[in-house]
């Protein structure tokens, strides 16, 4: 694993949180970056797939698809 850019984890996890971005995405984008596992089969979510993919690229371009009405 290359080294992280702890300034933009945690840019980007502030910046989803104070979006209100869905709890799944924002979950999956952290195991994502920090090339976790992804969780089991039948706790997997559209949301959580999508930031883990995100999270995976180290991008914060999807964001604004997540946010909560």
């Amino acid at each position: 694993m290359d080294r992280l850019d702890h300034s933009f984890y945690y840019s980007a996890v502030t910046e989803m949180e104070k979006m209100r971005a869905d709890r799944d995405y924002i979950l999956g984008w952290v195991a994502g970056y920090l090339e976790n596992p992804m969780l089991e089969e039948q706790r997997l979510t559209e949301a959580y797939e999508a930031g883990y993919a995100d999270g995976s690229k180290r991008t914060k371009d999807n964001f604004a698809n997540w946010v909560k009405a």
